[in-house]
């Protein structure tokens, strides 16, 4: 099973445990077995809202839980979302309270009071619980460490149980009963954002932070175990009559502590639109639930599609899967296409970075995964939008060159080791045990001072075998094994880098190889003597193509991850299939003519020898377009035709010949890299204009280019 199938399981049990939900509100047993229909819906169906829950704290919280000086924009936004889709939601549903009569006699205050803990119909309950949660265990962790937020969220629990399932137990105690029939003045259920949310939305987060916590076959034995009891404990409270409501159990939480990891052990594609679907599901099927009674009553059907529970709990789900998968079908819900709007920017295509992350994938020798290089902003690419995508796709190993590029990762929430490839400054320790970052260990000497600083620090020893740069030298056993007997390094694996793997002509190959043969020999001499050795790793992007016998635990890429390789004869010589992923436009400012002898741009070094028509693009040097592409050197592309550069490429503007080529507006595009129709400039024709590597055209692609994930183009 390959790992790019991380988080497929939630999202098709997400759509499960909305079936779930309208299980509850249609008892499809009902007409066979009351006591069936009860365990599958007042105790089996329970676990969908809780495992919404944890879903949500799953991907928001644990940046927020565990790192405390963590951004707090990200859950701001999920709580605007959620906040605009309880706002749509009860447009929908607000009518038909009202005419149901439910704001019939009751005061602004009690409207409220119904709106921020009950929802306006009986299902929106869980969209203000959510946001109250949020923000609830949100503040907590301003406070608390994890473990204290926990703790909270487990009292306030079990403060809600007495209210809901275990109410008989505390209703004839009169200080305690009043206390509960005053909050019951606010709220008319304990499964609100206060008592109900928070425990869920912790856990969720910590799973978050360690998703393989339990493993998969004591997950499900666990699970089953727990429900056994629950439905053991749902029969006793039902029998004697103990519950007020029964949304919330004493073994619900240890239901989910089981679940959620075994649904995370589901391996399938990531699906967005079934996300989608099952939020639509949870939101209109009460809807569906009148429509089918309605027309069931019209087409004199009431006994077939009403009086037959299995029947009408089948109609419901077949309409409100329709019905929200057309929903989701919506532009505003599928979500827009960005905008074209910015003066200049970057397209990052999905399709083609999937593709190259399973032709990379196909070439991993056995054992080996992958480790993205991340760094430099991901070659210009963009870290964060970049790293998120592989995350989907299952990755939870990258690199980087500076600490501060693996803060940046942590705080926008990405998960799994985070090696940081370079030097960091000692007063810069605290942010690797602050943000669970892993360092490389340049030497010995840099050994001592990571060790002297008294803490456990994570790290990979690296090993120079012939590049000459990080690294202590392979020859030096001795000064490797006193690093490997540091007591405060926590060493997860050791590395080395490969220098002249780029072909397999018999002079490189046989460097390559006497570099590989070097690596092994150091960790089978580290072995030797007792030391473990975890994680050893040599290959980078050309190490794969060329070199994948030489195997390891990771596979650094980085170039080829985007779609190409250093230089065109890298690219072309290539035995796989790679498709860049990065495209950069720039908008037309300006179209201008020029007459014969005229002349454009700084130090006049245009000079038009004709009549002549010039563009100004909205993009310059400080974008990351080469200087060295002035004056003729460099192209790009407009309406598919070639525009030559003319006169000094400029901070911010650049000026092209437009000259015959149709249709040049202010307003339109000019493709800078990437594709126009059946024309291409790619990464490589500007680093051989500019006498370079492809690597540095990439990674030089400024901050103020706006990044767009797209979905791809047909090639």
């Amino acid at each position: 099973m390959t790992p790019d199938k991380r988080y497929g399981g939630l999202d098709r049990f997400k759509l499960l445990a909305s079936f779930l939900v309208v299980a509850i509100h249609t008892s499809p047993l009902a007409s066979f077995s009351p006591e069936a229909d009860f365990l599958l819906t007042r105790v089996a169906a329970r676990v969908a809202v809780p495992f919404f829950l944890m879903v949500s704290g799953f991907f928001i919280l644990p940046a927020y839980l565990f790192e405390r000086s963590a951004d707090s924009r990200a859950p701001l936004r999920f709580l605007g979302r959620a906040a605009l889709l309880y706002l749509a939601a009860a447009g929908i549903y607000l009518p038909v309270g009202v005419y149901a009569g439910q704001y019939a006699g009751i005061g602004p205050l009690s409207i409220l009071c119904r709106i921020v803990f009950d929802g306006t119909f009986y299902h929106l309950w869980y969209l203000p619980a959510l946001i109250v949660g949020i923000l609830l265990v949100y503040g907590l962790s301003r406070r608390l460490p994890f473990g204290g937020v926990l703790a909270v969220s487990l009292v306030l629990y079990a403060a809600g149980l007495f209210g809901d399932s275990y109410y008989g137990v505390i209703e004839n105690l009169p200080g305690i009963s009043s206390v509960y029939a005053a909050g019951f003045r606010v709220f008319s259920y304990t499964r609100n954002g206060i008592f109900y949310a928070p425990v869920f939305l912790a856990m969720g987060a910590g799973f978050g932070r360690s998703p393989r916590f339990f493993p998969k076959k004591a997950a499900a034995v666990c699970f089953s175990a727990c429900m056994a009891l629950m439905a053991a404990e749902g029969l006793i409270l039902h029998r004697f009559g103990l519950q007020r409501h029964d949304s919330m159990y004493a073994m619900l939480p240890l239901c989910m502590l089981f679940l959620f990891p075994l649904v995370l052990s589901w391996r399938a594609e990531p699906s967005f639109f079934l996300r989608k679907v099952s939020q639509w599901v949870y939101i209109l099927h009460p809807l569906c639930i009148v429509a089918v009674r309605g027309v069931s009553k019209l087409a004199s059907l009431t006994d077939v599609l009403v009086g037959n529970s299995l029947v009408h709990y089948a109609a419901v789900c077949s309409l409100s899967f329709l019905l929200s998968a057309c929903v989701a079908k919506l532009p505003v819900c599928a979500g827009k296409k960005d905008s074209q709007t910015g003066r200049a920017w970057i397209e990052l295509d999905r399709d083609a970075l999937r593709h190259n992350v399973a032709v990379l994938r196909s070439l991993l020798p056995p054992g080996c995964r992958l480790m993205p290089a991340v760094k430099a902003d991901a070659y210009g690419h963009g870290a964060v939008l970049i790293s998120r995508e592989l995350s989907e796709m299952g990755v939870d190993a990258f690199c980087v060159a500076s600490v501060r590029e693996g803060v940046e990762l942590r705080k926008k929430g990405i998960k799994g080791e985070i090696l940081i490839l370079g030097y960091t400054c000692p007063e810069q320790f605290c942010l690797l045990r602050r943000y669970r970052l892993t360092q490389s260990v340049l030497d010995f000497a840099y050994a001592q001072i990571l060790d002297g600083c008294g803490k456990k620090t994570r790290v990979h020893v690296a090993v120079d075998t012939g590049m000459h740069r990080l690294g202590e030298r392979c020859e030096r056993l001795d000064e490797i094994i006193r690093i490997f007997q540091c007591k405060n390094l926590k060493i997860e694996g050791i590395f080395t880098h490969l220098c002249a793997d780029d072909t397999r002509s018999p002079e490189d190959e046989a460097f390559t190889l006497a570099q590989g043969q070097a690596f092994r020999d150091i960790v089978s001499q580290l072995k030797e003597r007792g030391f473990a050795c975890p994680g050893p790793h040599l290959l980078a992007s050309s190490g794969l193509l060329n070199y994948p016998e030489l195997s390891g635990e990771y596979a650094r890429v980085g170039i080829a991850l985007y779609g190409m390789m250093s230089t065109r004869a890298g690219t072309e010589s290539s035995s796989v299939s790679l498709r860049p992923v990065l495209s950069v436009k720039a908008r037309i400012a300006l179209v201008k003519d020029l007459y014969e002898g005229e002349s454009a741009g700084y130090g006049l070094r245009f000079v038009a020898r004709r009549d002549t028509q010039i563009a100004v693009l909205a993009v310059g040097y400080a974008d990351g377009l080469p200087r060295a592409l002035s004056c003729g050197v460099g192209r790009v592309l407009i309406n598919g035709c070639e525009a030559p550069i003319v006169g000094p490429v400029c901070m911010d503007q650049t000026l092209v010949d437009v000259t015959g080529i149709p249709d040049v507006r202010p307003g339109g595009v000019a493709v800078i890299i990437g594709r126009s129709r059946s024309s291409v400039i790619t990464a490589c024709d500007l680093a051989e204009q500019a006498g370079t590597i492809s690597n540095e055209i990439l990674s030089r692609l400024g901050k103020r280019l706006e990044r767009k994930m797209i979905a791809g183009t047909a090639r």
